[in-house]
């Protein structure tokens, strides 16, 4: 007897958390910004190695505007 009550609150302890586990709703992000524009909003903040984001950013600005001359080049 003492053994169903048992089997019984163990399964509905079981079901109670998968439905709090299934219960969420999606949230919205918290930024929405894209990887580029967070970038460069961090690249212009007083943060310890901000000017090396900088740096970066304008050389993958850089590349990227020489592959594209190199491309209208080929074309």
């Amino acid at each position: 007897m003492k053994r169903d009550r048992t089997c019984i609150i163990l399964a509905l302890l079981l079901i109670t958390m998968f439905l709090i586990g299934c219960g969420g709703q999606e949230e919205e992000p918290a930024s929405t910004l894209n990887k580029a524009e967070h970038d460069s909003v961090l690249s212009e903040s007083p943060l310890p190695g901000a000017s090396g984001v900088k740096g970066a950013l304008a050389a993958a600005d850089s590349a990227k505007a020489r592959a594209a001359r190199a491309n209208a080049v080929a074309q």
